[in-house]
């Protein structure tokens, strides 16, 4: 698939035009302070969404049906795999105390700072799989690995994320000083003539540092359908895009959906078995998407069916 540098041009024309529709929105005279309301943001979800697979009409109409699978399929796992994330945002944010209407400013920059991340992490992972093949099996085990934590280590992530939350004592502290006091939006205040950060930037440096564990189970695991840059970028790049919206959506529901990270462990071990045996068994795109898709109704329903307690 050959990928000229018009398509790539093309692609961050439709991604800064939609960030300066999102972003323009959040900066809005009185929004920007307000609490995002569900219905405001299942809307936006939905708006990134519909973006997402129009861009992959896009992707069919130039490059063929098989690069459209792709895309959605690469696409798909990312957008299941970012759930993950929102579990641990409702974590840092309620360890912290940030209120809801002062959380869309620290996902807006955790966001746009993840985007710069994934591309270095993308590029250095497709450079040593083609470069050193040997590279599949560490990688395979690092999905393997992120499938167990989902399972089995949800009290050490609470662990964790409490230790770096704890504003006063988190190895943010050794870096900068911190007020635990809010100063409306601002990540960073000046004391007594010296810079000091607020509960916001501590939040925002979790947020950035947990990406860096998240990117290294998503990005091998995306790596397992293609290791075409444009493909495994731009598919990145529209999940975590939309990202910001759909925490608002699932931030209330992720505790009582028990079974979730469940399903969210099988699509891993899939993948990681996908990557593993990458060189023996060829798995279609379609069956990858037929995983995705039962892994995540089935743990849907399961939960449903099964409720988690109600959150506290």
């Amino acid at each position: 698939m050959h990928v000229s540098w018009w398509a790539w041009t093309l692609f961050g024309i439709v991604v800064l035009s939609a960030l300066a529709v999102d972003v323009g929105l959040f900066y809005t005279s009185g929004s920007r302070n307000r609490e995002l309301s569900l219905r405001a943001a299942a809307i936006r979800s939905g708006a990134w969404i519909a973006l997402s697979l129009g861009f992959g009409l896009g992707v069919w109409a130039i490059y063929g049906q098989q690069a459209a699978l792709t895309y959605l399929t690469a696409y798909l796992l990312e957008k299941s795999l970012s759930v993950d994330n929102i579990f641990v945002f409702v974590l840092i944010f309620s360890y912290l105390g940030i209120p809801p209407a002062l959380q869309r400013g620290v996902l807006l920059w955790g966001v746009l700072g993840a985007l710069v991340l994934r591309a270095v992490l993308i590029a250095a992972g497709i450079f040593v799989l083609n470069r050193f093949h040997w590279v599949v099996y560490p990688f395979a085990a690092l999905i393997i690995f992120a499938a167990v934590r989902l399972l089995w280590g949800r009290q050490k992530e609470r662990e964790v994320v409490a230790a770096a939350c704890s504003v006063c004592s988190t190895w943010v502290a050794r870096l900068i000083p911190i007020t635990p006091v809010f100063h409306g939006n601002r990540f960073l205040v000046r004391q007594e003539r010296r810079l000091v950060a607020t509960p916001l930037f501590v939040a925002l440096v979790i947020v950035e540092s947990t990406d860096i564990v998240f990117a290294l189970d998503s990005v091998p695991a995306v790596l397992a359908i293609t290791r075409e840059p444009f493909l495994v970028y731009t598919s990145n790049v529209f999940a975590m895009l939309g990202l910001r919206s759909l925490y608002f959506v699932l931030a209330g529901a992720v505790e009582r959906l028990p079974y979730l990270r469940v399903g969210l462990a099988a699509i891993l071990i899939f993948f990681g078995a996908r990557l593993l045996l990458s060189n023996i068994v060829e798995f279609p795109n379609h069956v990858s998407l037929a995983v995705i898709a039962g892994a995540l109704g089935l743990s849907v329903l399961a939960s449903i069916k099964w409720p988690g307690p109600e959150p506290a």
